[in-house]
């Protein structure tokens, strides 16, 4: 692959001319089969400062993201031999790249596919053609996010099952269930999708916990949730 011009590339790393001279630069693996596809996601990655890793199949990329210890990873769904489904969870069963935040790749169609990567643990999804602000905006956005809670991501899935809130908050089933992924940091778009149901009944079942929290917004709830978990434990 030709990358000229304001990229260069070393050992399969693609980045800006001159950003060798910052090495804390935060590293980026693409797994897409579709090597357009894949060109585009690393150019914007690259132009934004970025260090890219490619990777052409699910097998290649998980080798990869152990061997690199990205800061992040973006994958598509739909590949031959490894699908993203089969890629994320063989990294979420390895300690070394359990922490990794995951972006999925996915086409309209596939929103049951997009619902069964969420609940494997997928960090956000983006829709295909993938705009270039919208990749760069999900990355700073979850690398934030890592920064913020320091990868602690199986602690908050242990801990704030829906079973546990149901019985600690006094929730319904669904409920619980919502208020679970909002702990883990899902939008309410992402928890509509996850759960297969409306954005309007995500946000009137949160209506709800407020009102039985007594509390006003999403970060009160997920506090008071997470003090009464900890009174428990």
């Amino acid at each position: 692959m030709n990358h000229s011009g304001p990229h260069s590339a070393q050992g399969g790393l693609y980045f800006p001319a001159g950003a060798g001279q910052f090495p804390l630069v935060e590293k980026i693996l693409v797994i897409d089969d579709e090597s357009r596809m894949r060109k585009l996601v690393v150019e914007a990655l690259a132009g934004e400062g970025y260090l890219t890793i490619e990777a052409q199949n699910g097998r290649e990329g998980v080798a990869l993201a152990g061997r690199e210890s990205p800061a992040l990873i973006v994958c598509d769904i739909t590949m031959p031999e490894m699908n993203g489904h089969r890629v994320l969870q063989t990294l979420r069963d390895q300690p070394a790249t359990a922490q990794i935040p995951f972006i999925f790749l996915t086409g309209w169609s596939e929103r049951e596919d997009v619902r069964a990567g969420m609940n494997l643990g997928a960090d956000d999804y983006l829709v295909k053609p993938v705009d270039p602000a919208e990749l760069l905006a999900a990355v700073r956005s979850r690398l934030r996010r890592q920064k913020q809670t320091g990868g602690a991501r199986s602690h908050a899935k242990v801990e704030a099952t829906p079973e546990a809130l149901a019985s600690a908050l006094g929730l319904t089933a669904r409920e619980a269930e919502i208020l679970s992924w909002v702990v883990q940091g899902k939008t309410n778009p992402e928890t509509g999708i996850i759960l297969g149901i409306q954005l309007t009944t995500v946000k009137k079942h949160l209506e709800s916990i407020f009102a039985k929290l007594g509390v006003e917004n999403r970060t009160a709830a997920v506090t008071l949730a997470l003090e009464k978990l900890g009174q428990q434990s």
